[in-house]
């Protein structure tokens, strides 16, 4: 069971990595030279995908780390 929990924390590591480097970073150093207009706009299409998506992988790898460390203590008992 823990051998599994680490192979699928890995799997998630690495989605969740992919996830989050794909967003868009938005305004970079152009805002600070008055580059960003400051409009306020809603997230959509693959940009609502990958915040989603970042948000469940974080939550999932989250609890599988815990789930791991709760499988891994009951082992050494």
């Amino acid at each position: 069971m823990y051998q599994t929990l680490v192979v699928f924390q890995v799997i998630i590591s690495i989605l969740l990595s992919i996830s989050i480097l794909l967003q868009n970073r938005g305004s970079g150093l152009s805002a600070a030279f008055g580059g960003d207009f400051g409009g306020f706009h809603t997230k959509r299409g693959i940009e609502k995908f990958l915040n989603v998506a970042s948000i469940t992988l974080g939550t999932l790898f989250i609890v599988n780390s815990l789930l791991a460390v709760f499988t891994a203590s009951q082992s050494f008992n």
